[in-house]
């Protein structure tokens, strides 16, 4: 079997255990930088070049796309799935999964639950936003962040119109979404491999922030799922189309509600807080799902109409 990783970075925590995963069924592993390959389209022929040589078709991919490198991370992907590889998220679901607003719209299509959320150009009345997000404290969240960055607690009307008024007068977009405060400054992340739990951590966040976010300070430790949260993480799985995702929910009164589905989940915080071999279960589901050196058939997927 011959599986490459995508990523950026060939000594990040899950970049290596994803090679130590797959080298132990004794698989050809490599990391590939997705940036350094450049696609070849001529009729008939599909073929990807990397630093100066022609890549061999894989068997399977695993990709690793940074958020700021969506667009042509996931043109390599595509390129790949259309050379019959196996790729254990989908090119299209991970553009979906990276579109904040998107991932919203989706997730409140197929009824999965999730903070009130608001999206309006400039040309909205700024008091009509706080109003429709459920009024303060608020949160706002500008699309293209990432980690926790961009994310903002506004406690006050009055700061809530003066921070609008700046994110419009800078053209950035942003959701306005409701404060969860029985939250408390925690969330759940759930790992699903192939529509199974394979493991799940509740996050909180460093004294005075919010934010639950391990990359803000945060600490993780493992956490027993109810049935509730169960479900709601395989929803969401589900309806965003993806294979291998890290389900992020809080706890609220009315329930989980989901607040974003991460197509590149970190593999450190998760096995270290549950000592559960993450990466050995997405190796599982490529070898469920692959011969190796056949072309590929899986299921069909992308069907959502968003």
């Amino acid at each position: 079997m011959t599986v490459y990783v995508l990523s950026r970075n060939p000594n990040l925590y899950s970049t290596i255990r994803l090679i130590e995963a797959g080298e132990n069924r004794g698989w050809k592993m490599r990391v590939i930088d997705y940036l350094k390959c450049s696609i070849e389209i001529i009729k008939g022929d599909l073929k990807i070049n990397y630093q100066g040589e022609v890549l061999e078709t894989p068997d399977a991919i695993i990709p690793r796309i940074g958020a700021s490198r969506t667009f042509y991370g996931t043109a390599m992907v595509r390129h790949f799935e259309m050379m019959n590889s196996f790729s254990v998220t989908g090119s299209l679901a991970i553009s979906r999964s990276r579109d904040k607003l998107r991932s919203l719209q989706i997730l409140s299509k197929h009824d999965v639950d999730m903070p009130k959320t608001v999206f309006a150009s400039n040309q909205s009345n700024v008091k009509d936003i706080i109003k429709l997000s459920g009024g303060t404290p608020l949160i706002l969240k500008v699309l293209e962040g990432t980690q926790g960055k961009g994310v903002v607690l506004v406690e006050t009307q009055k700061a809530a119109k003066s921070v609008l008024d700046a994110f419009y007068g800078m053209n950035v977009n942003f959701l306005v979404q409701e404060f969860i405060a029985e939250a408390d400054g925690t969330d759940i992340r759930v790992i699903v491999v192939g529509g199974k739990i394979v493991g799940a951590m509740k996050r909180e966040g460093a004294e005075g922030d919010f934010r639950s976010n391990i990359h803000q300070g945060g600490k993780a430790s493992s956490y027993k799922l109810s049935r509730k949260e169960r479900t709601t993480a395989l929803a969401a799985a589900k309806a965003m189309g993806l294979d291998v995702c890290g389900v992020d929910m809080i706890p609220s009164a009315r329930g989980p509600l989901v607040m974003e589905v991460n197509s590149s989940p970190g593999l450190e915080g998760i096995e270290k807080s549950t000592n559960i071999d993450i990466a050995a279960k997405i190796i599982d589901f490529i070898e469920e799902h692959v011969t190796p050196n056949t072309p590929t058939k899986r299921k069909p997927r992308d069907k959502i109409g968003a």
